[in-house]
């Protein structure tokens, strides 16, 4: 007769779950460690500024304070560990008001690249015919076109309409729509070519048997069998997308420098480079890299995990 052992309600369960999260995060450390670092960043450009004064308007810099070294420098201050930029702003806080709105930037740019070339991608696969011709050739032209020339050709197709002088809402409107608008196609694709198997498979006929519309039928049954490679491009388009915006600050078409980014802050520092306040461009820089590399190595875990080919390959 074997002995029964009452445990607390759920204690197995939850230390079965405990060790297999632990035998995960040993498998993949750095995938692991990157998620660690995603996370850590991500509190610092969300939870900082909830708790300090914005560094871009008058009441949080002082011009007194500018051009002030980091702290372990000569003619540092232990008040700025990582130095201030020209006009007296703690980097600091200047960088995780940059990388908050970089974030939001690079997560709407991909939600609506997302949504249109996901849409879009489905109606192709599904219906086929001339309307899947017609989306592909459209795709087909706008790979043509890098996706920093075509942001910078909306943006600028956007000064024409509205003008030079616009609010900081509406610049950051069309940095997001330039980005997501450039991002669509490799979405599209993707899906399409997943529908266009999944729609030939038993379970769709069945589901057209019970009187289903067309539908309820990509809603319901194909796209939650085909997102699993769509949030992998996802995840890996959003370092591609605060690049993006990066790049497009750093040349003075994106978001204005008056404003907290990423890009702005590098591209202050790079006037000051030639006279010796380096740290004004390296701290941003390097925040960036590490999020976009973080993103990437999670982004191609990810893949691995969801392509059986490549599982316990890397």
């Amino acid at each position: 007769m074997t002995a029964v052992v009452n445990t607390p309600e759920g204690g197995p369960a939850r230390r079965s779950r405990g060790a297999k999260l632990l035998r995960a995060m040993r498998r993949a450390p750095g995938p692991t460690f990157c998620a660690v670092t995603i996370l850590a960043l991500l509190v610092y450009a969300f939870v900082l500024p909830l708790f300090s004064l914005n560094p871009f308007e008058f009441s949080g810099m002082s011009v007194l304070d500018s051009f002030i070294p980091p702290a372990w420098m000569a003619d540092g201050s232990a008040d700025f560990p990582l130095g201030t930029d020209d006009q007296g702003r703690n980097l600091i806080t200047a960088m995780a008001y940059g990388m908050r709105t970089s974030i939001i930037v690079g997560f709407l740019s991909v939600t609506i690249g997302l949504v249109l070339g996901g849409s879009l991608g489905l109606i192709a696969g599904f219906v086929g015919g001339r309307v899947d011709a017609f989306i592909m050739r459209v795709a087909d032209v706008q790979l043509a076109y890098p996706a920093l020339l075509l942001a910078m050709i909306i943006d600028g197709a956007a000064r024409a309409v509205l003008g030079t002088e616009r609010s900081v809402g509406t610049a950051i409107t069309i940095v997001v729509m330039s980005i997501g608008i450039a991002f669509w196609v490799q979405y599209a694709r993707t899906i399409r070519s997943s529908v266009m198997i999944e729609r030939d498979q038993d379970y769709v006929s069945a589901a057209r048997i019970t009187g289903r519309s067309n539908l309820a039928i990509i809603v319901l049954h194909i796209l939650p069998n085909v997102m699993a490679p769509v949030l992998v491009i996802a995840t890996i388009n959003l370092g591609i997308a605060i690049i993006t915006e990066a790049t497009l600050s750093f040349l003075g078409i994106g978001i204005p420098v008056t404003s907290p980014s990423l890009g702005t802050l590098i591209r202050n520092g790079n006037n000051f480079l030639q006279s010796g306040e380096w740290w004004i461009s390296v701290w941003p820089c390097l925040i960036l890299v590490l999020f976009v590399v973080s993103v990437n190595i999670l982004g191609d875990h990810l893949r691995d995990v969801y392509n059986p080919r490549l599982r316990g390959r890397s």
